[in-house]
């Protein structure tokens, strides 16, 4: 699977820092966690079950900046299955 253009559009913005959040994004459910700075590093995408956890795949955002704090690279890595 791949993170398609509408949805990176999404995981752009800013949110509360060091929080997870759940919301239903076409045909399916998303959890993502922010960092400190409210940018979201970890994406589940997939079916939500009844107790809320995500059954799909499992994304890991790659952030890297140089010394003045300006981003560099910016790409999410797939990691599988969940």
């Amino acid at each position: 699977m791949k993170i398609g253009e509408k949805l990176q559009k999404l995981l752009n913005k800013k949110y509360e820092p060091n929080q997870m959040r759940s919301q239903k994004f076409e045909r399916y459910d998303i959890s993502f966690k922010t960092d400190q700075d409210g940018n979201p590093v970890v994406l589940f995408i997939g079916v939500a079950g009844r107790d809320g956890r995500i059954n799909g795949n499992r994304f890991v955002r790659v952030m890297i900046r140089n010394s003045e704090g300006e981003i560099i690279k910016d790409h999410w890595d797939a990691k599988g299955k969940v």
